[in-house]
Parts: structure tokens; C-alpha cells; sequence
């Protein structure tokens, strides 16, 4: 593929700067011999990208992997508008290991905790957790539920999901299922219900399309169940979705890992 507006000079300071790299994430340089039928990834240069002004924490590092916890706002890694500005890339320059790289993803408008890995040689034992379900990943969400009686309530949902119009909506479609979450409301106050969600299957926006089904859509949510028109950020009204949990047995260290956001969503009292 040819881009014939980009200047040699262009590729080449990207080359300097790290911004090209094969699909393994090994960097790309000007001394890297051509492989036939190689897949080239890079960064595209975004001007004015946009600052996110809240910051992410390290929760647990060791020389395999490391977890954060990301803040409202912030991608996971670069797209879009956001190459630098993004978790990735943040943690990279904190911890001054370009070998660091992201084991899943949370949607941009999600907080809470992503797992990394930060040495590629271990890097797919970790990859396998995830291929073959065994990470347990619980998330916290606030919607409202008026005055009906919600704490006892619990929710199996299983149906297929598939892009819509346009294509990063998702919606509910006839079909073999390929989405499957629990849902449990744990706790009502003041027309708002805390809800704990958790994902058997992890297709794009699954709990946010299921949590809109079941009649209750997620607070500050502006995809489901209506998209609405497309504005700047609002930094006072997040996406009231968290990540809060994870839990696996370390296939390196062969111990349970149980961890736990610190951060926590608008009061239930709000």
C-alpha cells in the first residue's frame, strides 16, 4: 500500500520515533529487511490530540504483568483521535518499557482495570487466559430504576449481537447467541439502582446493549438506547461503567490473582 501525500521524510522520522512496527509489535526501522506479505502497523500523526485530564493508577506490577486501573475517557491503545494520549503509551513512558502491551481492552468511555503484559517472552501464557475464558471479569454500572423493587432482581441474558448503522453501535439481532451476561442489581437508593455485571462472552458494547434491554441503560450512556448526536466530551458526566474485578489463576506463579479497582462510581445517593 502507497500514500502518496505522506513525504519520505515523514516515514522516516517515524521510523526514528518508533511509530512503525510489525503486527508483533517488534519495531520497525530503517535498517529492517522487507518480509514478503508482512503486516506494517503504525501511528498515525494527529494534531492538537486530545488531553484526558485524569490519570490512571498502577494497581500490580511484576516482571510478567502489570494491572491498571484506567480513568473515564482515556482508550486503552492508540486510535482514533488518541495515539499518545492513551493507557498504553502513558504506562510505556511511566515505566520506561516499550514492550508493555495491553492483553484486552475496555471501550474509551469505560473505567477500570486493564491487565497488561510486560514481558513478551511469557506474554502468551497470559494471551490464553483470555482465549480460553479464564479470567473472571466483574463490572459495577448505575442506571436508573425509578421506585420499582430492584435488589432481588437478576438477570441471564444470552441473544447475538452484530454492528449496526453505523458500525460501532451494536444491537440485538435474530440468530445463534454469541453475547451471554449476568446481570444482579445489589442495591437501590434514590431512584438509582448499583448493578454488578458479569461477562461470560466479550463482544463490543455487550453490557452496555444488554443493561439498555433489560430496560435499565447505563447512566450518562450516549450510544445505547438511542445514539445521540456526537459533542465533546463532558468530563462531569462519565459512562457509570467500572471495571472493578478480575480474578485468575497466574500461569506463571500458579496463585489465584484477585484484583480491585480503586475507583468507584457517582454516589448511589447522586
Amino acid at each position: 500500500m502507497k500514500f502518496p501525500f505522506i513525504a519520505e521524510g515523514i516515514w522516516r522520522q517515524r521510523l526514528i520515533d518508533g511509530k512503525v512496527h510489525w503486527l508483533s509489535d517488534e519495531l520497525i526501522d530503517s535498517s529492517t529487511l522487507y518480509i514478503p506479505q508482512g503486516c506494517v502497523c503504525y501511528y498515525r500523526e494527529v494534531e492538537q490530540e486530545p488531553v484526558i485530564p485524569f490519570d490512571e493508577t498502577i494497581i500490580f506490577q511484576d516482571e510478567h504483568i502489570l494491572v491498571a486501573c484506567k480513568p473515564h475517557f482515556l482508550q486503552v491503545t492508540p486510535g482514533g483521535n488518541f495515539v499518545d494520549e492513551c493507557l498504553q503509551n502513558r504506562l510505556r513512558r511511566k515505566t520506561g518499557n516499550d514492550d508493555l502491551q495491553a492483553l484486552h481492552r475496555l471501550d474509551r468511555e469505560t473505567a477500570g482495570l486493564v491487565l497488561f503484559s510486560v514481558n513478551p517472552e511469557t506474554r502468551s501464557c497470559y494471551h490464553a487466559l483470555f482465549e480460553h475464558h479464564k479470567i473472571t471479569k466483574t463490572y459495577q454500572a448505575l442506571a436508573d430504576v425509578g421506585t420499582e423493587e430492584m435488589p432481588t432482581k437478576h438477570w441471564v441474558i444470552k441473544n447475538r449481537l452484530e454492528k449496526s448503522n453505523p458500525r460501532f453501535v451494536m444491537h440485538i439481532v435474530p440468530g445463534v447467541d454469541n453475547a451471554h451476561s449476568v446481570i444482579d442489581c445489589v442495591e437501590q437508593r434514590a431512584g438509582k439502582g448499583l448493578f454488578e455485571l458479569s461477562p461470560v462472552t466479550g463482544k463490543t458494547h455487550q453490557l452496555r446493549v444488554h443493561m439498555a434491554s433489560i430496560g435499565h441503560p447505563i447512566m450518562n450512556d450516549k450510544v445505547y438506547p438511542v445514539l445521540k448526536p456526537k459533542t465533546a466530551d463532558n468530563f462531569s458526566k462519565p459512562l457509570q461503567l467500572l471495571a472493578k474485578k478480575l480474578m485468575f489463576v497466574d500461569p506463571i506463579a500458579h496463585v489465584e490473582r484477585v484484583f480491585y479497582s480503586d475507583r468507584e462510581l457517582l454516589s448511589i445517593e447522586g
